[in-house]
């Protein structure tokens, strides 16, 4: 066992216990939380896991405030927020990497849960973060309203099986209200950004993380954007395959472009 599991909790009684029954194989896990007023804190320590209590800034120094302070026990350290969980395909592959692999960080690709389904095209699978990683080298800064690893590409890989989200797990308002905070933070970057020419050899290149997020760039500065994000999604990703909850989906996605292009709007005329 090389792995250390790091957690991150907010009133998460309903999802922990799913997400560490997905880690049970670990030794070592270490749940930050941010303040719990349900049982998520008792949850965890009744399964084992240490238990650090740190006010929510951000999802970035929450993790490196785990990796600082939390005392892990393993070279490797695998993150994960409670709504997510580790599949047995997932697993074997990460505990096999961390005997012998020399990578420095991983990315993992997710599976996003909506209506008791795996919405595969509607959620733009797949999409990365760097969620894995050896201690002392993976790091996070927030660009946006997620985490972002400070790492040089060539230092990156992507594993082949993913993680499972279920990001509606507490209900359409919570969803709601996280991407309302979500498109705040996305506003003030794509505010901070616009004087910042777009990188096109990022664009045409063979770094699809790269063309990921510079096709980001330049979509935030495109007119209709919601209509478009919905149209893409629904249309030229096949999200109608995903049925009635694919349509559902792509329509939320398309409300979440609209606050954030409103709030952009109102604090340029502000």
């Amino acid at each position: 066992m090389n792995v250390s599991v790091l957690i991150l909790t907010y009133n998460e009684e309903d999802n922990l216990p799913r997400c560490l029954d997905s880690v049970s194989w670990c030794d070592d896990i270490l749940v930050i939380d941010s303040g719990s007023t349900d049982q998520t804190v008792e949850i965890a320590k009744a399964r084992g896991a240490k238990v650090l209590e740190r006010p929510f800034d951000n999802f970035a120094d929450q993790r490196n405030f785990g990796l600082d302070s939390g005392e892990l026990k393993h070279p490797w350290v695998f993150h994960l927020d409670a709504d997510e969980c580790v599949r047995d395909d997932l697993r074997e592959e990460i505990l096999s990497i961390a005997q012998s692999n020399p990578d420095k960080a991983y990315r993992v690709a997710s599976r996003t849960y909506f209506r008791g389904a795996w919405i595969k095209r509607s959620s733009m699978y797949p999409c990365y973060q760097v969620r894995f990683g050896k201690q002392g080298h993976l790091r996070f800064k927030m660009v946006g309203h997620g985490q972002r690893e400070i790492l040089p590409a060539d230092e990156v890989a992507a594993l082949t099986h993913d993680l499972d989200h279920y990001s509606f797990s507490k209900g359409i308002d919570n969803w709601i209200e996280k991407h309302n905070r979500y498109s705040s933070d996305e506003a003030k970057e794509v505010i901070a950004g616009q004087d910042i020419p777009i990188t096109w050899k990022n664009i045409i290149g063979k770094d699809s993380i790269l063309r990921r997020r510079e096709l980001k760039r330049l979509a935030s500065r495109l007119p209709f954007k919601p209509l478009l994000r919905f149209v893409y999604i629904f249309f030229f990703r096949f999200g109608f395959m995903d049925g009635i909850a694919g349509f559902e989906y792509a329509k939320m996605l398309a409300m979440y472009e609209q606050m954030t292009v409103l709030k952009i709007s109102e604090a340029k005329h502000s």
